[in-house]
């Protein structure tokens, strides 16, 4: 066995996972949001608000409200972060050993400088470190889905919108179970797709992200011993709902991330139905329903130069599963604590970044795939061409109907077609000369006579309008 000689990379500025490597600019937004370093930003975030809030209810006795350039001041500490501050950071928690800790004394670091050294204790007042945790994963997860994923899946669904509007009136030959079936157009079946995945996005939208500061088990006992006089209660409310999220009243150590379970779940639901398209659009790709627009310059085979893959649909369909392994995951994970506390949250929830960057990978190819698509409506219009057999259903119908209205001889109309058809390839003049032979009403044949497979797709093309409701 031959070894490979290796050099360590393990001290370069090189990176581990994908996301963070070959597909970074995909992703890149998530990083204001969804980082380590955007969830100690948001840290820092959040005990400064604490401590505003705290100094603006002059909640404990001795303190009052703080002057506009000392909220200013500390706000700064905020909106000053950056990688110079990561480093400080990491250089505190080093000696700390604990990460929370490190951001209260990164703040209480800065304090004398803005004049209120006094107010030292004041940082992380009444706080578990869960207290500061769960609300800045709920501003960062609020941030990423809001700011990034959703507005990158609205504008995919928009995209696929318009395809569907753009291709309502193209028949198409159905497939149920792969073999031939009722005869559809392009646009009808876009605009399931584009269905599905709208009310998994209006599902979202309306997600509550949940908050707590309640202390180490939540029955703000510090907070009581400390302050026996205050609403802690109201004041706790009064600072989530300032931070833009919702209150959670009754918690244990942590808040019990039902929501994120929630919004994983959905989200994860979106993705699936994403996969479902991606394999569809794949597959009609594969019969030439659609033909892809090469890029220029791009190899579609090292070996097979008339290729032009459809790589995007599946490097999609690879990240939507590895998406919602992890989300899945979180969801199964999040709702379980044992007792009041254990940290299996704390490790799972910094997946969730990977989680939501996969599927806004995928997202972003499919967007690219759907670019290069162009309607094949020539080999469309042959394969329905091919399958003049589907319009057994309506000639078995019509026959029924006529039964009921009382014509003569429409006995047995499923069992007639079946024989004619099943198994069997009818072409045009066939089934034209066994619809003469039926002793149709003349109403009724002219009707039949006059169907195509083309024609054949009952409104399907006014069903694409429920987009717009």
């Amino acid at each position: 066995m031959v070894e490979i000689a290796r050099t360590s990379l393990a001290n370069e500025s090189l990176a581990l996972t994908a996301l963070d490597g070959r597909y970074r600019a995909a992703v890149a937004p998530l990083v204001d949001y969804l980082s380590e370093a955007a969830l100690n930003r948001d840290r820092i975030h959040v005990e400064v608000e604490w401590l505003i809030h705290l100094t603006d209810n002059s909640v404990l006795p001795g303190t009052s409200p703080l002057t506009a350039e000392q909220k200013a001041a500390l706000r700064k500490i905020v909106t000053d972060f950056n990688a110079d501050s990561v480093q400080e950071l990491a250089e505190i928690e080093a000696v700390t050993v604990h990460d929370v800790k490190a951001v209260e004394y990164y703040i209480a670091n800065r304090l004398e400088g803005i004049g209120i050294a006094q107010l030292k204790p004041l940082v992380h007042f009444g706080c578990t470190s869960e207290d500061i945790n769960n609300l800045s994963y709920a501003l960062g997860v609020q941030g990423g889905v809001q700011q990034v994923w959703l507005p990158a899946a609205r504008d995919l669904v928009a995209q696929l919108t318009t395809m569907a509007e753009d291709s309502r009136e193209v028949p198409m030959l159905s497939r149920t179970h792969g073999q031939p079936a009722t005869p559809t157009t392009l646009g009808k079946e876009l605009a399931v797709l584009a269905w599905r995945l709208t009310r998994q996005l209006d599902r979202i939208e309306k997600t509550e992200y949940l908050g707590k500061i309640n202390g180490a088990t939540g029955t703000y006992a510090a907070h009581y011993a400390s302050v026996p006089s205050a609403d802690w209660q109201q004041i706790s409310r009064g600072f989530v709902e300032h931070l833009g999220l919702t209150w959670n009243p009754l918690t244990t150590q942590i808040e019990s991330h039902d929501w994120q379970a929630e919004v994983y779940a959905d989200i994860a639901r979106f993705n699936r139905i994403l996969h479902n398209l991606c394999t569809d659009v794949w597959s009609y790709i594969s019969i030439g329903y659609f033909a892809q627009i090469p890029v220029a310059g791009a190899t579609g085979s090292s070996t097979m130069p008339h290729k032009v893959n459809p790589i995007r649909f599946e490097n999609a369909e690879a990240n939507l599963e590895i998406s919602n392994g992890l989300l899945d995951t979180l969801g199964a994970t999040l709702v379980t604590s044992r007792w009041q506390r254990d940290l299996t949250d704390s490790s799972s929830q910094r997946n969730i970044g990977s989680a939501i960057g996969h599927s806004v990978l995928a997202i972003s190819n499919v967007a690219k795939g759907l670019d290069r698509l162009d309607v094949a409506e020539a080999v469309l219009a042959d394969d329905l061409d091919h399958n003049w057999e589907v319009l057994a259903e309506a000639i078995q119908m019509v026959m029924r109907a006529e039964a009921i209205a009382g014509v003569e001889g429409m006995d047995n109309p499923y069992e007639r077609l079946k024989d004619l058809t099943r198994g069997h390839r009818v072409d045009a003049a066939r089934l034209k000369e066994f619809v003469g032979e039926l002793g149709l009403s003349a109403e009724a044949e002219q009707r039949l006579q006059s169907l195509t497979p083309g024609t054949y797709n009952g409104i399907a093309s006014q069903l694409v309008d429920h987009l717009k409701k």
